[in-house]
């Protein structure tokens, strides 16, 4: 029978530590939180200093009985749930519903699941830091109150299973207001003029820059202006600027630029980037080395890095890369404001498991985001990367056209690793020839182009992790599921990556601007945040600070729930009669978005799933029509109408014209990095790519 009794949140964590601690030990899994607060009601008892009401949460039952056993015979317990604030809280509860006792030092943490961090930890156990605990309390409470409270009165004004949150509605006005934005965009002529030029048999490119101290072309009669006072092909060199620019790596891994970059490089949704993390950390098979945790706890907004891990990352660069390739000074990278600096930048346990030796003990996606933490963290302890940069300057009849180019002198970091941006494009090397003050070039040609101004982008999930942690809203753990969150109410929709608000979700966003401003106020928000931030470390005592929130939240719950008018989503004509009893068809709104249903419900039933038709006769039975259609996971795919008596079906978007080298319908719209090609599934045959 094991001495010691040690609670986990996760069977993978429980089953990764128990090899580290020998047989005194029993490690079990308490799968999560035990106890909280009731679904059915707000479980908050608002006149007496919002004392929380928990419940062991139903199926737990079996779970904590099971625990209490084991805690009965053990001579100690330790609780090693995650080192944040859930995890503290998870702590507490466990405390609590096994009577344990709090003043002893039965808490455990560590930032990483490797053997010596968890034996160590072992050596030196706390007590559960009610600093941390009163933290969760207090987003959880306060959550529990703005969404118990607007809730109901959504449910009742518009209608059942919608929600509202902190966090979750300045996301979804952040969506709505850019789409504002792009809707009132008005777009401004513009023109370039690139120029192809070249000095011997070498060519290069330059731009239009500027004439008599103009550089804006906004129309065609510019163009034509400049283009009249070009005399000749001849260009001089009037202007040479040559300098060496150091580039520098990125800093490590915080949660947000994680998800960031996984989104950027590897197309990775922001709750599958967290799911492979939490893999990675509690721990992968290998082989005869055990069950170890490849990296280090996944929820930080800190890039610190141990000196431990310095030291190794140091020596393993001089090794593989050479002494150069190597700091030799730790880098200072300075925190987010407001982050809370408590673990380490993610980062390898060890930079000596490579990815490619981990290749064979790991899913291809778990490798692919392993190698992306691995490189990212190796890149961040080499040096920088040395860049010649050029800068040419040239001149016909005051006429100015500038080339840009670089060459990389040395590689540092960049040999490793380069950081990507959120328009994906890659920074390439531009060489210029030889050019010096006095030169003359020719051009080849000048192509002149016309231009609009583009209104700003949606947001792809990346960007909107960036600009709400730019903001100061939300924490490391709360951005994947406020992203899901937002999507499963139906506020938003996501095409092509990119955040799009639904009618309902304006609705909702309409009203909570209207009756509850402050939940909307970004600097409100921001400001709450960095309150409960201070409970976690003991500056603010938490029912204070729900408290003055309360106060000046009541009155507009009250008022809301007078005032609001009761909206009705009407259903709007599909222009189709219902082919079970030929009533009219009509849109309505449904928990998953808006479907086809027959006017006479519930006399008549018939419902039908939105098809869109793209115009293309089907491939295959030529008789059925190809249709949008979506994969449970959201993907767009294409088949055919007749369903199931033609089973065609393909990712890529079918072309209506046929082959014009094979005769057959067989062209698709592949999609490409450069942008989309039209290829034959029949042939070899390929159209040049279109952006």
């Amino acid at each position: 029978m094991a001495d010691y009794l040690v609670i986990v949140e996760s069977p993978a964590k429980a089953k990764t530590i128990e090899k580290y601690l020998g047989k005194k030990f029993q490690v079990k899994a308490s799968m999560g939180h035990v106890r909280d607060l009731p679904k059915s009601q707000m479980g908050v008892d608002v006149d007496h200093d919002f004392e929380p009401r928990y419940i062991t949460i139903r199926g737990k039952g079996p779970v904590l009985k099971e625990l209490k056993q084991a805690a009965k015979k053990a001579k100690k317990v330790y609780l090693a749930a995650d080192p944040d604030r859930e995890g503290e809280a998870i702590a507490w509860h466990l405390a609590n519903s096994l009577e344990l006792d709090q003043t002893d030092d039965l808490r455990v943490v560590f930032n990483e699941i490797t053997k010596d961090a968890v034996k160590e930890s072992f050596k030196n156990p706390r007590k559960i830091d009610m600093d941390l605990v009163d933290a969760q309390q207090a987003r959880r409470i306060l959550d529990r109150l703005v969404g118990y409270n607007i809730s109901p009165i959504l449910w009742k004004k518009v209608k059942k299973g919608l929600s509202a949150g902190r966090v979750q509605s300045v996301a979804l006005r952040l969506i709505i207001d850019r789409e504002k934005e792009i809707n009132n965009f008005k777009p401004e002529e513009y023109w370039t003029i690139d120029g192809n030029f070249k000095k011997g048999k070498k060519a290069f490119q330059a731009n239009f820059y500027g004439v008599n101290g103009k550089k804006k072309l906004s129309n065609a009669a510019d163009v034509k202006e400049i283009m009249g006072q070009i005399k000749g092909k001849t260009f001089e060199v009037i202007d040479v600027t040559k300098k060496e620019r150091l580039r520098n790596p990125a800093a490590p891994f915080t949660t947000s630029s994680l998800q960031q970059e996984a989104a950027r490089k590897l197309n990775f949704r922001t709750r599958k980037t967290m799911m492979l993390a939490q893999q990675l950390y509690e721990g992968i098979a290998l082989g005869r080395q055990g069950t170890v945790g490849l990296i280090t706890y996944m929820r930080t907004d800190s890039t610190r890095i141990s000196d431990t891990a310095t030291g190794e990352a140091n020596s393993f660069i001089k090794n593989t890369y050479g002494n150069e390739f190597a700091r030799s000074q730790k880098r200072n990278d300075k925190n987010q404001k407001g982050s809370q600096d408590a673990h380490e930048a993610i980062r390898p346990t060890s930079v000596l498991r490579t990815p490619q030796e981990m290749k064979e003990y790991l899913s291809r996606d778990q490798l692919r985001l392993y190698k992306l933490i691995w490189e990212r963290f190796v890149a961040s302890q080499m040096t920088p990367a040395v860049l010649d940069t050029m800068r040419v300057d040239l001149d016909n009849n005051g006429v100015t056209f500038r080339a840009n180019g670089s060459k990389i002198k040395f590689a540092g970091f960049m040999k490793v690793y380069v950081e990507s941006n959120d328009d994906n494009k890659e920074e390439k090397e531009n060489i210029l020839p030889d050019l010096e003050k006095g030169d003359k070039v020719n051009y080849e040609t000048l192509e002149q182009r016309q231009h609009f101004t583009q209104p700003p982008p949606r947001y792809t999930e990346a960007r909107l992790v960036k600009t709400l942690e730019e903001i100061g809203i939300g924490r490391p753990s709360t951005y994947s599921p406020t992203l899901d969150t937002i999507q499963r109410r139906n506020y938003v929709s996501l095409t092509n990556k990119r955040f799009m608000p639904t009618e309902l979700g304006e609705i909702v966003n309409e009203l909570i601007e209207e009756y509850f401003p402050e939940i909307l106020n970004v600097s409100f928000t921001a400001n709450m945040e960095s309150e409960l931030d201070e409970v976690e470390h003991g500056k603010q005592q938490w029912v204070r600070v729900i408290d003055e929130f309360y106060k000046s939240f009541e009155p507009n719950v009250e008022r809301a729930d007078k005032e609001m008018e009761k909206i009705e989503i009407k259903d709007e004509p599909a222009g189709i009669d219902c082919d079970v009893c030929g009533a009219p068809m009509v849109y309505k709104m449904g928990k998953y978005g808006k479907f086809l249903a027959c006017s006479r419900f519930p006399d008549c039933r018939n419902t039908k799933p939105i098809v869109k038709e793209i115009g293309v006769t089907c491939p295959k039975c030529k008789k059925g029509h190809v249709i949008e259609r979506k994969s449970k996971k959201k993907r767009i795919f294409y088949g055919c109408d007749r369903y199931p008596e033609c089973d065609y079906v393909s990712w890529d978007k079918p072309v209506e014209r046929p082959c014009p080298k094979c005769g057959e319908q067989a062209l698709i719209e592949k999609k490409l990095k450069k942008g989309i090609q039209i290829q034959c599934t029949n042939c070899d045959y390929k159209e040049e790519t279109q952006k």
